[in-house]
């Protein structure tokens, strides 16, 4: 079992930068990891996940060539860079942990979530 705690979310103006982060009590080598957001009225959806290894991240179209996933498997650490931030990124951003061995879009293929961390892009 894993216990996830994100942090790093905040307000920032559109076409800002902010870093999230997520801090896991286990060994995320062991796990593939991605980040969720859910905004206000909306199902949560599916933003990046890293294989175990970190060589392979795979994102949604939505946020291609904006935010940057990665992983520190020594530190049990996983970040969100993520750039030219736009309101419609505005949501509560979850860290999440697989137990299987492939990666997983859906929120039904993670096995352990975080609390989230709110972020606003304000417009």
């Amino acid at each position: 079992q894993v216990q996830l705690v994100e942090s790093g979310g905040g307000l920032v103006q559109a076409g800002g930068s902010l870093r999230l982060s997520c801090a896991a009590s286990g060994r995320i080598s062991n796990y593939v990891m991605a980040w969720f957001r859910q905004a206000p009225g909306k199902e949560r959806e599916f933003v990046a996940a890293i294989t175990r290894s970190g060589a392979s991240i795979n994102y949604a179209d939505s946020v291609k060539g904006r935010f940057t996933a990665s992983k520190d498997n020594a530190k049990n650490m996983v970040y969100l860079q993520m750039n030219s931030l736009k309101s419609e990124d505005t949501a509560v951003y979850y860290c999440a942990a697989r137990s299987g061995p492939s990666l997983s879009t859906t929120v039904a293929g993670y096995d352990y979530w975080g609390q989230g961390t709110q972020v606003t892009v304000s417009s």
